[in-house]
């Protein structure tokens, strides 16, 4: 199952999705949907009532009006002296938003009680403070629940299983820090990957709260040489603004990233190097082909996303990392593979004396089989989890089955639910799925700008 999330693909933009990614490490969509793709459809549910959000409200900065002697007029009404009262501005928090959520929780939590106690304080602190804060419960559920609605994650069976790190008291950026590398040693767990949420402080009026920079807290640079990138292509950006800021790099191709934080809109982020037993890697290798190991691969066990808000109840939460654990064909197709990353295809396939001459033969296509053998080989020789696509297809539609029977839909981006490997092999291609709603929340979003 992999937290598998890595916008760096070349494709044609879909709708918007209630995530910005998947939340187990599925970063990439994969081939398009077919023209006729001839499943056998399934009752496709109305969706429910939908609802546009207000924008955000700036915070307001003259003062209120004087109290009047009489009552207050209806809005846009004019008073005898010939003013007109401004109207109120809207809650930073959508008090919409925020009841609907208390209502799933109480509904989906009975144990919790009657909701309309909890409700009449929640939008009585927005009244007053122009938000409200969850209680460790409501954040823990509403974080679960952002997995559950991930739209392109084929790994939610799992979601109840997600560990919630409560640390909405941490607003520094060192302090973040600290705890994001407490994260990767929480979820790595010595190779038994664990679903894990980091959840920070959230944006609050007139205060926006810090936010990560990586893509995912484990990730490898990229550095630009004459005879071309060396390292990931995908982490050329965030190296060289990490070299702007003073890091110092060794230019290998396997070469971990600092984390860069920032904590307020107007300063410069600040680096931290990733301690050598938050980032625990495999060394790739083939069952077959002793000559593999030499090619000098490898890859990290966590993938953590560390790049899109929590959305929980109107409330935002920018700095909130989540981690599943790979599928291993985002390894072996997409990060090794695509020729925008790694690009190892045409170096497999001359190891294994390949034709290449023409795309009739094939090449790529065998050249990638070998190479995801390789990464689900290494990563169970190393005793670090992994999953291949057809068994988490396989599961993916047993959570469908199980939200079914419970009477939710599931809605699903059919291109990055679809695996890039053998796609037609899996039973997740041979039918619809509910559609997305780009509104549902809770949900992994991205990021608002500054």
């Amino acid at each position: 199952m992999s937290l598998i999330f890595n916008r760096l693909r070349t494709r044609r933009p879909a709708p918007a999705a209630p995530t910005g990614g998947c939340p187990y490490a599925h970063t990439h969509a994969h081939q398009a949907p077919p023209t006729r793709p001839d499943p056998v459809p399934e009752p496709q549910p109305v969706p429910g009532p939908q609802h546009t959000p207000e924008p955000r409200p700036k915070l307001r900065t003259a003062p209120p009006p004087e109290p009047q002697p009489s009552a207050v007029p209806p809005s846009g009404a004019r008073q005898s002296s010939g003013t007109q009262l401004p109207p109120a501005p809207p809650p930073f928090t959508d008090p919409d938003q925020a009841a609907d959520f208390i209502r799933q929780f109480h509904r989906e939590q009975p144990a919790a009680g009657d909701p309309e106690q909890r409700l009449r304080g929640v939008l009585d602190e927005i009244g007053r403070t122009g938000s409200y804060r969850h209680t460790p419960a409501e954040l823990a559920y509403g974080a679960k629940l952002a997995w559950r609605n991930a739209a392109r994650c084929i790994g939610r069976l799992y979601w109840r299983s997600l560990v919630v790190r409560d640390l909405r008291h941490l607003s520094s950026a060192d302090d973040i820090a600290a705890e994001c590398f407490e994260h990767l040693r929480l979820a790595g767990n010595g190779g038994r990957i664990r679903p894990v949420v980091s959840v920070f402080a959230p944006d609050r009026p007139g205060r926006p709260a810090a936010r990560i920079l990586n893509q995912q807290l484990v990730r490898y640079a990229g550095h630009r040489t004459d005879g071309g990138v060396v390292g990931d292509p995908a982490g050329t950006a965030l190296a060289t603004r990490a070299r702007d800021l003073g890091w110092k790099c060794a230019e290998d191709r396997f070469e971990v990233l600092p984390l860069l934080i920032r904590e307020r809109p107007d300063e410069a982020p600040a680096w931290y190097e990733l301690p050598d037993d938050t980032t625990l890697e495999v060394p790739l290798s083939h069952p077959e082909h002793s000559w593999f190991a030499d090619l000098g691969l490898r890859w990290y066990a966590v993938p953590a996303i560390s790049d899109l808000t929590l959305e929980i109840g109107g409330i935002r939460y920018p700095t909130a990392p989540f981690n599943g654990w790979y599928m291993g064909t985002e390894i072996g197709a997409r990060n090794l593979a695509d020729a925008d990353r790694y690009a190892m295809l045409g170096t497999v396939a001359e190891r294994l004396g390949l034709d290449t001459s023409s795309d009739r033969t094939l090449w790529r296509d065998r050249a990638l089989i070998e190479l995801n053998i390789a990464v689900l080989h290494s990563f169970q020789e190393a005793g670090v989890t992994i999953a291949d696509h057809h068994t988490e297809s396989e599961r993916f539609l047993k959570h469908v089955a199980q939200e079914k029977r419970l009477g939710r839909p599931t809605p699903a981006d059919w291109s990055w639910i679809v695996p890039p490997v053998s796609g037609g092999l899996t039973p997740v291609y041979h039918r619809y799925y509910d559609p997305v709603d780009p509104e549902l929340r809770p949900a992994f979003v991205p990021h608002e700008p500054w």
